[in-house]
């Protein structure tokens, strides 16, 4: 009688975990390696619901005021893909690895931590030849 009952327990889990809402995504480490101060900071990370129902991202917050994800606010059909779009800011010179962290309705991870890394470098300042007091311009001889 126990292993009957132990076998319908089982057998209602594994129903409940295949209807669940899942969330996949294809990486969850983006390295832009080394760039130039200023360069582009921009990545998107791609899903896809893996469920039977849809999934809903409800937030998506960076570690920093430096890293700011947008993601969908629509549900997102079984079997669809979207993709969180993370900006970051390449003012900053230096090595990071930053967090963004996602809250959605997935059965088995309703909160999920994708990451960005690399090295910003700083740029050299560029010096102009003929430098002019504000307000002038330079004379033709």
């Amino acid at each position: 009688m126990n292993k009957i009952i132990l076998a319908t327990v089982f057998a209602f889990i594994g129903t409940f975990s295949i209807q669940a809402q899942e969330i996949s995504f294809e990486k969850e480490i983006h390295d832009f390696g080394t760039f130039d101060q200023y360069g582009d900071g921009a990545y998107e990370f791609t899903f896809t619901n893996n469920g039977i129902a849809p999934l809903i991202i409800s937030n998506a917050k960076g570690s920093c005021g430096c890293t700011v994800p947008v993601w969908p606010k629509e549900p997102i059909a079984p079997g669809q893909s979207n993709v969180i779009k993370v900006k970051y800011d390449t003012k900053r010179i230096g090595a990071f690895n930053k967090s963004i962290t996602i809250s959605s309705n997935a059965a088995t991870a309703p909160t999920k931590v994708i990451r960005i890394k690399g090295k910003t470098l700083a740029v050299a300042e560029e010096t102009s030849p003929v430098k002019t007091p504000a307000g002038s311009s330079p004379t033709a001889e």
